[in-house]
Formats: C-alpha cells, sequence, structure tokens
C-alpha cells in the first residue's frame, strides 16, 4: 500500500513546474518540435524543449524506474535494480577518485546516480541539472536519504557551467549529454571545469554503424526516439568520439557496452518479452502491461482532475519513445550505453604548442 501512496503521489506531480492549467498547452508546444525531421528548431531551441519534457515526464520516470533514469548493463543473473547500480559503479571506478575529492555529475536527473557514487567513492558530488523541477525532488531525496551533505546541486545548462576552470577532480554523465546541441561545445565545458590529469567518463546514447540515413524505416525510430525522450538531435558513435577530441580529451578507452551484456539493454521495456515476477518484480511498471495500467491509470487521474490536462499525450509520447528505443536495439541502429572515458591532458595541447614555439624561439637564438 506504501508503494501504490508513493506512485500515486508521483503521478499526481505530473507537470512539474508548469503550472497545472497550462500543462495542456506545454505538452503541445513540446509535441510541435518534433512534427518535422529537421533538428535545427530544436537544436536552437534545445533549453525549452529539454526543459518542458523533464518538467512533463519526470513524474513517470520516477513512477517506473526509481531515482536512477537509465538503462544498464546487465547479466543473467542479476535483477534490473542491481544491474543498475552495477552500471553506476563501472562508470565511477573509471574516475579515479576518493574520499574528499570533488565529482561533477552533468545532467543528475532527481540525483540517483550522484547519492549512489558518492557513497561507493566517498566523493563530493555535485549534480548539474537545468530543471528546477528536477532539482527540487533531488534536494528531498537527499535530505531523506541523509545525502545533503556530501551530495548538492547546482541548476545550470551545461552548455555554460557556472564554474571556474579546473574545478572536479573527475567528472561523469550517465545518458545526459544526448540532450546537448552541440556535442563540442558541450564537452568543452566539461573540459575546462576538469582539472588537468581528471577523468570524464560517460554513457553515451548514440546511432550505430547500422543506422542508415536512407532507410524510412531507421529514420522513424531516430524521429521517434528524439519525440520520446527529448532529444534536439541524434549523433553517432563517431562524432561523439571525434567530439571529445576537439574538445580536447585524450581518449582511454571507448566501447559499447551493449555487445558485452547477456540480456539486451532494452529488454525491460520491451513490449515481447517474457516477465518473470521473481526476476523482474521491480521493474513491472516499464513492461508493456505495466505501461499499459500506467496510461489507463494516468488517463482516470486526468478525467477527475488530480493528473493535469495533457498527462496523457506525455504517456502516449513517452510510450511511442519506448517502442522506439526498443526498435533501435532490435535493429541495432541505436545504442544507450556508448563508454568512453576520456582524460584532461596534464599539460593543454594550446600550452605545448607554446612550450613548443619557445623552445624552438630558444634554439634558434
Amino acid at each position: 500500500m506504501a508503494s501504490d501512496a508513493k506512485g500515486l503521489t508521483q503521478l499526481s506531480l505530473m507537470g512539474g513546474k508548469i503550472a497545472k492549467g497550462d500543462t495542456a498547452r506545454a505538452t503541445k508546444a513540446y509535441e510541435d518540435y518534433f512534427k518535422h525531421e529537421d533538428d535545427s528548431t530544436r537544436t536552437g531551441n534545445y533549453a525549452d524543449v529539454v526543459n518542458k519534457y523533464y518538467d512533463l515526464a519526470t513524474s513517470f520516470y520516477e513512477y517506473g524506474w526509481g531515482e536512477s533514469f537509465h538503462f544498464a548493463h546487465r547479466y543473467r543473473w542479476e535483477t534490473l535494480r542491481e544491474s543498475i547500480a552495477r552500471h553506476e559503479h563501472y562508470l565511477a571506478s573509471k574516475l579515479g577518485v576518493r574520499g574528499g575529492d570533488k565529482v561533477l555529475d552533468v545532467g543528475c536527473g532527481v540525483g540517483g546516480p550522484l547519492r549512489e557514487i558518492a557513497a561507493f567513492t566517498g566523493a563530493s558530488v555535485t549534480g548539474l541539472n537545468n530543471n528546477a523541477f528536477q532539482i527540487s525532488r533531488g534536494e528531498t531525496m537527499n535530505r531523506r536519504t541523509g545525502r545533503h551533505d556530501d551530495c548538492d546541486f547546482v541548476k545550470a545548462d551545461f552548455m555554460n557551467i557556472p564554474k571556474p576552470d579546473n574545478t572536479y577532480d573527475g567528472v561523469y554523465q550517465i545518458e545526459a549529454t544526448c540532450h546537448a546541441p552541440d556535442a563540442v561545445g558541450c564537452y568543452s565545458e566539461i573540459f575546462r571545469v576538469l582539472k588537468p590529469g581528471g577523468i570524464f567518463a560517460s554513457y553515451e546514447w548514440c546511432l550505430t554503424d547500422e543506422y542508415d540515413e536512407k532507410n524510412p524505416e531507421h529514420r522513424a525510430i531516430r524521429q521517434d526516439i528524439l519525440l520520446g525522450n527529448g532529444l534536439p538531435t541524434a549523433r553517432t558513435t563517431h562524432e561523439v568520439l571525434d567530439a571529445l577530441k576537439k574538445a580536447g580529451f585524450e581518449i582511454l578507452e571507448e566501447e559499447d557496452l551493449v555487445k558485452t551484456a547477456d540480456i539486451p539493454w532494452y529488454e525491460p521495456i520491451d513490449p515481447y518479452r517474457r516477465w518473470s515476477p521473481f526476476r523482474d518484480f521491480w521493474s513491472f511498471k516499464t513492461t508493456s502491461w505495466g505501461r499499459n495500467i500506467t496510461h489507463y491509470f494516468v488517463l482516470a487521474l486526468e478525467k477527475v482532475g488530480i493528473a493535469p490536462k495533457g498527462s496523457v499525450n506525455v504517456s502516449t509520447f513517452l510510450k511511442k519513445g519506448a517502442d522506439a528505443l526498443v526498435a533501435g536495439g532490435k535493429t541495432g541502429t541505436y545504442t544507450v550505453m556508448y563508454l568512453t572515458v576520456a582524460r584532461k591532458p596534464e599539460v593543454s595541447k594550446k600550452l605545448k604548442k607554446s612550450f613548443s614555439r619557445k623552445a624552438s624561439s630558444a634554439a634558434a637564438q
């Protein structure tokens, strides 16, 4: 009963910081961004796209996924919840941080991963998020879990991080910078606030080499993934890697973890999967049955005025996005866990060039 009451509370918060009477209008404005395949309108208004999306979708995410809004590399003996925690620990292990270090979580959601990673590493973790509703939810959870001393939030755009150069010992992101309109610009900001020698570890959403721009089915999958997940655009793994290098990073590791998992990443939301009550008890809400029950529950809440108008439309485009992710996974055209581990050089490339010029000049004299 407590779980059901919590779910009702989460769904009653639908719309986030959007005024209840404005939710239907905001939902339509959000959907209008995705009427055409051209990404330019969305990238030009990415902050509005992403903020509207998370105001509208966060309560659904909390209801279905808990506090960590991401997929995970999963072995056959793991529950979904166990794999999510291990996935976070694995990324944190790449940072090489320890107690007393300062870490930045870029695009932190409501802070599930930052609380887990702070406990795992002993570091102080700051969550960067441009959505006020998610930060308010995260701060509530920090207080509830007692993690408010070593975990905090800053409301800001990851294209313009309001921190001095060389602030953080490590930076990570989990399925968040896919919302960036420009990967080079985003990674350059991360590079700037990371200390020399520090690590940026990332799980990125990407189109794979299997994606064919000339294939109408592939393009439709891409478009529905963008709509259902608040993405202004989509990048390939090659574009992500190239953007990291252009931002100044040295690439230490890169791997699509999809290829080594026992259970496909999209399995929790696959409408055709075989559900096991023992293995999948905590992930029932993400199944086809669970999503349909939620959809009709939201319809009822909207009818009686508990949920704001437009909530059913949000449920509909989230379901469409989930189905597109499954299609992207099954066709091999999309991955949600392209791992990159990159280091900020101890001496930047610009300084190296400067030192080289000075050395050459001295030698000539």
